[in-house]
């Protein structure tokens, strides 16, 4: 039942593979802090758990046999009312999503995610996605930023969206996987099941687009060139040298001389995302190159900030990377939140692989 007033958090892991207690006391380690903020009635049981061990892929057949089938939070197609919302918090290496099923719901969902986003008087996330039917794909995501935003892609959101997808059963992957309609286009999703879950995947993020005008920025100010590449950007008092391409959202890349740590990005990140030269604000990464299969990098998200990763970030770095020759066709991609791999010839699509943990499921009031 959902509980009145403040609330108490317990969570129950006595369905996780783990070792140990099987409950968790206020105040213990890893418990998230107890909410009071009044308009909320939140029930947080834990879902599933970080340090699972050794994943093992089954076949996509495993999807066949179980079939589809409503969630239980699902609204139903014929209803119009309001109703409390229920969601689960999902994380791919540090970058947090809220996933909803939106499924029979008309809602203003950008400030929706403005609202559930928010650390203190929210759930707290990197943003929302929201699943709703397609008729060109098998289902269809949207992605809404902590501002309200709506993002035309997100490679971790996408799997984790899968993942939300696949373990409720609202739908189910095909012999090649999962289709998903976003605004950047048709991507599919080829998911590792583990004990009936997903647990990880691997996304088919598109090939990247180079032409300033589709990505966009402002040829113009640019100097008219076929490709943004090592352009000295003014921002502030610095210029920066910056590689910019789209894999279905825009991004700028740098590869500064000084460590990625020492970088002002929290200055200097706003600077770049709302730069005149890109009409639709970017997103901006910062990397250094370890070596030919290893990037450390930072990311600001357009409408979300510094996160502690980002899988279309990550990919945008390792193409930038591997366009100039500083590394090879697979590279891990190593960010605060963890370690992305990604795959990238130097021509045609690039492939993005990453983990999928669900955090907790919860209910938020209407």
């Amino acid at each position: 039942m959902p509980c009145e007033g403040p609330v108490t958090t317990h969570v129950d892991w006595s369905d996780t593979s783990t070792t140990g207690s099987s409950s968790l006391t206020p105040g213990s380690a890893g418990l998230m802090p107890a909410k009071t903020h009044r308009r909320q009635r939140l029930r947080w049981p834990a879902h599933s758990c970080p340090g699972r061990d050794r994943l093992q892929e089954l076949p996509l057949e495993w999807a066949h046999k179980h079939g589809p089938r409503p969630w239980t939070g699902r609204a139903h197609h014929n209803l119009e009312i309001d109703l409390p919302i229920r969601f689960a918090k999902l994380h791919g290496a540090g970058n947090d999503y809220i996933a909803v099923d939106g499924h029979g719901q008309d809602r203003d969902w950008g400030a929706l995610s403005k609202a559930m986003s928010e650390l203190h008087f929210g759930v707290g996330s990197d943003g929302i996605v929201v699943a709703i039917p397609s008729s060109r794909a098998q289902i269809r995501m949207r992605v809404f930023n902590p501002d309200g935003s709506e993002a035309e892609m997100s490679g971790n959101g996408i799997r984790l969206f899968s993942k939300f997808v696949i373990d409720r059963r609202i739908a189910m992957p095909g012999p090649n996987g999962l289709t998903v309609e976003t605004l950047a286009g048709i991507r599919t999703v080829v998911p590792t099941i583990k004990n009936g879950r997903m647990v990880a995947g691997r996304v088919a993020m598109g090939e990247p687009i180079l032409e300033p005008a589709l990505i966009p920025v402002d040829a113009a100010m640019a100097g008219n060139p076929t490709r943004v590449f090592d352009f000295p950007l003014k921002v502030g008092d610095r210029t920066i040298k910056v590689t910019c391409l789209s894999i279905g959202n825009p991004h700028a890349v740098a590869f500064p001389e000084g460590r990625v740590e020492d970088f002002p990005l929290l200055e200097v990140g706003p600077l770049v995302e709302r730069h005149r030269m890109f009409p639709k604000r970017i997103n901006f990464e910062i990397a250094n190159v370890i070596d030919r299969g290893h990037v450390r990098a930072r990311i600001f998200e357009r409408g979300a900030g510094e996160t502690l990763s980002s899988g279309t970030g990550s990919t945008a770095v390792a193409i930038a990377a591997r366009l100039h020759g500083f590394t090879g066709e697979e590279v891990e991609v190593l960010v605060p939140g963890g370690m992305l791999k990604i795959r990238y010839s130097g021509t045609g699509e690039a492939f993005l692989d990453g983990p999928t943990v669900e955090v907790f499921e919860g209910v938020w009031p209407d």
